[in-house]
């Protein structure tokens, strides 16, 4: 069985392509078949994988616009067993195109469907707005990882997420569960250790035992082109998304 793991917020800048990026090394380094999927018109996460943001690549919206098999778009990258579905320029029209065809919300859940079990995972990295590319990705996916700044902005922005959530569940997905996943912390930071208690109390097992911290390395990696797993391997960054790897694991077993 192929899980299906998508990381999204609303809030930008709380490290959801640089937890895809990370997260996909390090369940390569432990064996895994790994597919990332960029849904960001930004295309940063095809960027620090080596793909320019052009229309040479097929992205998503390609597929829905010529009934494409997302096999003809599915890049190598160079990790062996690491996979990308790029973005690109044209992406961007996803919000007004998808919308427009009946029943679009399942269009990547089915799409993922014909390639079952070529993967061991599949991680998508979502825009930082709630549409329609947000929507068709978490309704394709079985986990949600919700990356979160102890910040107050951050954790404010938690609420229209846990809205969705509600509305996916209630669409189709009712299986989808959810993990918060604490990045960018800083434990010398007050707020920080304020926060992530607050996180903790109030969403108790909602809350991953990870904890990704502040890291410069994790800057340098999409520059590398290669994840932190590879670009950094005895890092700080590196040791805490490997124990992301393990522990997303045995959820995935239990």
């Amino acid at each position: 069985m192929t899980w299906i793991v998508s990381i999204a917020n609303e809030k930008g800048g709380v490290a959801k392509t640089t937890t895809t990026l990370s997260l996909s090394g390090a369940l390569v380094e432990l064996g895994y078949h790994v597919l990332v999927i960029d849904l960001d018109p930004q295309a940063n996460l095809s960027l620090s994988l080596g793909c320019e943001p052009n229309t040479s690549y097929r992205s998503l919206i390609n597929l829905f616009m010529e009934n494409t098999p997302i096999s003809e778009a599915i890049k190598n990258t160079d990790i062996d067993h690491l996979f990308l579905l790029p973005s690109n320029t044209e992406i961007g029209l996803a919000e007004r195109i998808l919308p427009a065809r009946s029943g679009y919300e399942m269009f990547l859940k089915n799409l993922l469907s014909t390639i079952d079990r070529q993967f061991d995972f599949v991680l998508i990295d979502c825009p930082p707005f709630l549409g329609a590319i947000t929507l068709n990705a978490i309704m394709a996916s079985d986990l949600l990882i919700l990356p979160t700044q102890a910040e107050y902005y951050s954790v404010f922005a938690l609420r229209n997420m846990m809205s969705l959530i509600r509305q996916v569940r209630s669409k189709g997905n009712a299986s989808l569960r959810y993990r918060l996943l604490i990045t960018m912390f800083d434990k010398r930071n007050g707020i920080h250790r304020t926060l992530s208690a607050h996180l903790r109390n109030t969403f108790a097992q909602g809350v991953l035992d990870s904890v990704i911290e502040v890291d410069t390395r994790l800057r340098e990696s999409p520059i590398a082109g290669l994840p932190i797993i590879y670009h950094a391997s005895k890092s700080r960054a590196a040791m805490q998304y490997r124990f992301l790897a393990q522990e997303i694991i045995s959820y995935v077993k239990e």
